[in-house]
């Protein structure tokens, strides 16, 4: 998997060290540092039990591999270590991620990360600006109340709470990457490569990503009859679910807004319209947005076919199901 950090980059001239090769590159990120596939029952920002010895060789392992490809940028995790909040974890951080393993790129906070430092969040503000800066999270994503973590952080360093040198850290991090980056030489973005948004190439390599990633859980009742692939030229298929005609619904959450929208919100084919494209000529399919009790029942169809989302669509707030 990180590989896609060389294509996202560019190949370094060097490992380990934070590269991009231009402006038709992008700094990459590897999250989230460390345990957060990890976590009890599977539960988001859920806390991870194990050994130092088995993080180290089942969720430290890839970003060894991230580090020597030059990752610029790693992104904390919401989720705890054995109890204690890796934006919160300065052995992980410091002495594990930046001095053992000689990451020389910036560390990031998720989204308002330091304020889950504390339970409820947010109720301790200024120790969480103390405990996520001083385990050595160089920027923090802030995402309103920007003003209460300046002042916090001026007052703390004035006052000797965090010291120069961490800050000076975090500054060098910062830069080093930026101007790697070239953001001072071309702060804005190159505007030729707008043409290149949903070009028929990235579609296509879209499309192959789909196929290659899709997991079959399971393939009929028995492996020596496998329901897949479906007949093209079945007389009738039923096909049911708010999911099954709803591009925006089939995309979910991380398309064009965070939570995903319904509707045509992007281009795309719906699994409806590539169902119809797809069959002969002569099949008949038969859309119901909400599937009634018996309907595919003595009504001739070859395969019922069910589609569906819950609202929302993501984290927290809900999830995608297909």
């Amino acid at each position: 998997m990180t590989k896609i950090i060389l294509g996202l980059q560019g190949q370094p001239p060097r490992k380990g060290i934070p590269f991009v090769a231009g402006q038709s590159n992008v700094a990459a990120c590897a999250k989230h540092f460390v345990g957060d596939g990890g976590t009890t029952d599977g539960i988001n920002e859920n806390n991870t039990v194990i050994s130092y010895k088995g993080l180290v060789k089942i969720h430290l392992a890839p970003y060894f591999d991230a580090i020597a490809r030059g990752v610029s940028t790693i992104m904390i995790s919401y989720s705890s270590w054995n109890g204690v909040k890796m934006h919160a974890n300065r052995f992980l951080i410091s002495q594990v991620l930046k001095k053992q393993l000689g990451f020389n790129g910036f560390v990031i906070s998720d989204w308002q990360g330091i304020d889950r430092i504390t339970s409820p969040p947010g109720a301790n503000y200024s120790l969480s600006v103390f405990d996520g800066v001083s385990a050595g999270i160089d920027m923090v994503m802030v995402p309103f109340n920007y003003t209460d973590f300046i002042s916090n952080l001026t007052s703390q360093v004035k006052s000797g709470l965090i010291s120069m040198p961490r800050i000076n850290d975090a500054v060098r991090r910062i830069l080093r990457v930026k101007f790697t980056m070239g953001l001072f030489e071309h702060p804005m973005a190159n505007p030729s490569l707008v043409n290149q948004l949903g070009s028929k190439e990235h579609r296509e390599l879209a499309r192959e990503a789909v196929r290659k990633s899709l997991v079959l859980l399971k393939n009929g009742k028995s492996g020596s009859k496998p329901l897949l692939p479906l007949k093209k030229n079945a007389a009738k298929i039923l096909v049911a679910g708010t999911h099954a005609d709803n591009l925006g619904y089939q995309c979910g959450g991380w398309t064009i807004t965070w939570q995903g929208l319904s509707g045509n919100s992007t281009k795309g084919t719906t699994i409806l319209e590539s169902i119809k494209s797809t069959v002969s000529p002569s099949t008949e399919v038969v859309y119901q947005e909400i599937q009634m009790q018996n309907m595919s029942k003595d009504k001739g169809f070859h395969m019922p076919l069910c589609s569906w989302v819950r609202h929302l669509m993501q984290k927290r707030l809900g999830i995608t199901l297909i």
